[in-house]
């Protein structure tokens, strides 16, 4: 009881001040375009059942998470419900005791740099997920400026977003509603690369925007099997009920787990070929929601991201 208590003080605190921020004339200008469509997923009654919402953006600056959920109704930070889980950096932010309580009680899973995919931050999100909670995902699992975006052509393109992603969107038991975003504007409110202390303070009068695009058919992410399975006789969704968070189950993993009698990554130390495969799927699933993400971008800020 006194953990959700800290928990939801936190939580409360920390969006009524990024609102405050937003609101109080700090930025020339706060543009947000389709939150309805968060909300809508948020107040659905789908979640009861199981089905999780997920959120996915690009990266821009240490100040993405929280300030952009300032633009949330303020009712909306005294419920989980209606708040994010977030995984974050646990060399960056859970650097003491008194920081990483301070972001457990916001919502912020303790995520380890090279420690892969099959680690407890991505287990409790998926279960987070499975219980029809909200996560919010930034793809590319560093802060990318618009300046660092590599081009081809004229058009600018994303970093590889990470497999941990694909992870999570396929081991849920249940399609999770999947909402591509795009933020602009916060790589001027905290530029990288300044001496300290200035890397610390906020830049005032940069226009944010964000934008929240329509969520992404589950067809789309089952189009990613197509890459490891071109037998029809195999491609059927068996969603799986189980309350745990398994290696490889979920409406999509549960698909490719037919292929061996227990899919883990054990197992595929022994079968190098299966692990080949379910990676690839990964990998493909996490670069369709990278697609989604930049088609998004570019009917914000045009072929070059922003650049």
């Amino acid at each position: 009881m006194a953990t959700n208590f800290f928990s939801r003080a936190t939580v409360a605190t920390v969006g009524l001040t990024c609102k405050a921020f937003l609101k109080l004339g700090f930025c020339s200008s706060v543009s947000v375009n389709g939150l309805d469509t968060l909300l809508q997923a948020l107040w659905s009654k789908e979640r009861e059942n199981g089905r999780g919402v997920v959120t996915v953006a690009n990266h821009l600056s240490t100040l993405d998470d929280p300030l952009l959920w300032g633009i949330m109704p303020w009712r909306s930070y005294f419920s989980e419900r209606t708040t994010r889980w977030a995984l974050g950096a646990s060399d960056i932010i859970f650097t003491n005791p008194i920081f990483s309580a301070f972001f457990r009680n916001g919502q912020v899973l303790e995520t380890f740099r090279g420690k892969g995919i099959y680690q407890p931050s991505v287990d409790t999100a998926v279960a987070k997920l499975n219980g029809g909670g909200w996560v919010h995902l930034f793809g590319e699992g560093k802060v990318c400026q618009s300046n660092d975006y590599h081009e081809r052509n004229g058009v600018a393109y994303l970093a590889r977003f990470k497999w941990g992603i694909g992870r999570m969107l396929m081991e849920t038991n249940l399609p999770p509603i999947i909402i591509p975003m795009w933020i602009t504007g916060f790589d001027k409110l905290m530029p990288e690369g300044r001496p300290i202390p200035y890397k610390f303070i906020p830049r005032l009068g940069a226009n944010l925007s964000v934008t929240f695009g329509s969520p992404i058919p589950a067809e789309k992410i089952q189009s990613a099997l197509a890459t490891v399975d071109r037998n029809p006789a195999h491609i059927h969704i068996r969603p799986s009920h189980s309350d745990n968070v398994s290696h490889g189950g979920g409406w999509i993993g549960e698909t490719i787990t037919q292929l061996a009698p227990a899919f883990t990554p054990q197992y595929c130390e022994r079968d190098g070929q299966l692990w080949e495969e379910m990676a690839r799927v990964r990998s493909e699933v996490a670069e369709i929601i990278k697609r989604e993400v930049e088609a998004l971008g570019r009917s914000v800020s045009g072929e070059r991201l922003g650049k």
